[in-house]
């Protein structure tokens, strides 16, 4: 069967009356109810045959049928990317599925069947319509109705109040932490430029003293050629280590103390961030040497060199703000559609910028992507929030020190995200829950419970694929796998 066809669900009829009221009682639904209500339940309900192998129910259909299986081996499977996945398997008889919260009030919310359930063999099933079973229960059993439905209300309200919260903390987080990334550029660029002003006032400075100094012109120019040699240079300077550069700068202040350059100590170390040695300080002294301007020549480059650094610093300040900006905007979804076709590269990226202030120096964060992996089909504000909470946990696991690693692969039809941590790891009688709403191995106050459980809605329901956990001490690894073709609309 191809992905575009769906299977017809073909059972036998119904058949009223063919449970009496003694059968009734056997079933342990009923075995407390009085033999007027069994006889109320037997003229209302029917029997029905399905041969094995048939589909009895499907998943999404609109849930008008309340299930008991009398005889027979049934399998319950949820829908997950293209496969389905089985949940339960039972032959107990008395068991039911189907229209099972019918009793509860919907306020014209259509109710669907929540898996699919197939007869493995020969299957018998006695059945009442959702309509029926639910009238019943709110008519015999108002209170516990009523108890039932402000429990699921309840759940339901404080879930959406927990995730709403939650939601709204993240972004204080997210937040904050960007605000912090911000300033750190912002500030590196208002000092910049609060120095580059004065060394562009220096350099006029020293520029007229060489003018004053009746510097004959072909030595001026062949200067200034020199001052575009030594910036060109610069540009090019191989990175030094730290112990290089401090040799470097002992070399060049010894060089200027012995052609007694004024405050040499103070200019050397700019001399030395800009890739300069003491050969390019020998060709400006026999430029200028001769005409005794050899200081002035000196502080005049080295205020050039300077500018330049700090212009450099600017550039690199203001393409940080802008690559944040960016990385926000991209991790937000503004301005783009709600479901598109992504590199699922650019959300982690985003992701991780958004959370550098979390993650901290003590982090050590390891990408191995696979860039060939193609484009997926995906609602990325969706998947942000889910690489948000499996990274915020591993960070948090890590007690601010260990490796997070984010992987990228792909499985037969899937790619795989996969986030691991050098934590403690999950111990395997907690792994089963990690998913439940609710359930959190935080403090309290720290957690909520619901980041994993809307994580895995999110990848499950949303998009089709699975969330499976690894863990053992020092390696955790949550992979997330997600469809490269769109999911199948059964």
């Amino acid at each position: 069967m191809t992905d575009t066809e769906v299977e017809e669900i073909k059972l036998l009829p119904c058949e009223p009356g063919k449970l009496t009221t003694a059968d009734l009682k056997t079933l342990f639904l009923f075995e407390k109810l009085t033999d007027e209500q069994l006889t109320w339940i037997a003229e209302h309900g029917c029997t029905m045959h399905a041969p094995a192998g048939s589909l009895v129910l499907r998943e999404g259909d609109p849930a008008d049928q309340f299930f008991i299986l009398l005889t027979g081996t049934i399998a319950l499977t949820r829908r997950i990317g293209q496969d389905d996945v089985q949940t339960t398997r039972t032959e107990q008889r008395g068991v039911y599925m189907g229209a099972t919260q019918a009793y509860i009030r919907d306020e014209g919310v259509e109710r669907k069947y929540m898996a699919s359930m197939r007869a493995l063999d020969d299957a018998d099933f006695f059945m009442m319509s959702a309509a029926d079973f639910g009238q019943m229960m709110r008519d015999w059993f108002p209170m516990a109705i009523h108890l039932l439905e402000g429990l699921a209300l309840g759940m339901r309200s404080t879930q959406a109040a927990i995730s709403e919260r939650q939601r709204l903390t993240a972004l204080g987080a997210l937040s904050a932490g960007l605000m912090h990334e911000l300033n750190n550029p912002a500030a590196a660029a208002s000092r910049a430029t609060s120095a580059l002003r004065q060394r562009v006032a220096g350099m006029r400075h020293k520029l007229g003293m060489l003018a004053a100094g009746k510097v004959p012109p072909e030595r001026l120019v062949a200067l200034v050629e020199l001052q575009e040699e030594v910036i060109e240079r610069a540009a090019k300077a191989p990175v030094l280590t730290a112990m290089q550069t401090a040799d470097r700068e002992d070399e060049l202040g010894d060089w200027m103390d012995d052609h007694k350059v004024t405050g040499g100590w103070d200019i050397a170390p700019v001399f030395a961030q800009g890739g300069i040695d003491v050969d390019c300080l020998e060709e400006i002294a026999a430029k200028v040497e001769t005409a005794g301007l050899l200081d002035q020549a000196i502080h005049w480059i080295g205020y050039a060199l300077e500018t330049e650094q700090l212009m450099s610093d600017v550039e690199d300040a203001t393409s940080r703000v802008s690559n944040l900006v960016n990385a926000a905007k991209q991790y937000s979804q503004m301005d783009r559609a709600a479901h598109q076709w992504i590199d699922v590269h650019s959300g982690l990226d985003s992701t991780l910028v958004m959370l550098g202030h979390k993650i901290g120096q003590g982090v050590k964060v390891v990408k191995d992507y696979d860039r060939t992996l193609p484009q997926i089909p995906s609602h990325p504000a969706e998947l942000n929030q889910v690489w948000t909470n499996i990274i915020d946990n591993a960070v948090q696991a890590m007690t601010g020190a260990g490796t997070l690693t984010v992987k990228t692969y792909r499985k037969d039809d899937y790619v795989v995200v996969s986030i691991g941590d050098t934590g403690p790891g999950i111990p395997e009688a907690l792994r089963k829950r990690v998913f439940e709403p609710f359930f959190t191995t935080k403090p309290v106050g720290e957690g909520t419970g619901l980041g994993l459980d809307i994580s895995y809605r999110i990848v499950t329901n949303g998009h089709g694929g699975d969330i499976i956990v690894e863990s053992q001490p020092g390696d955790t690894r949550f992979l997330v796998k997600l469809p490269i073709t769109e999911p199948s609309s059964r």
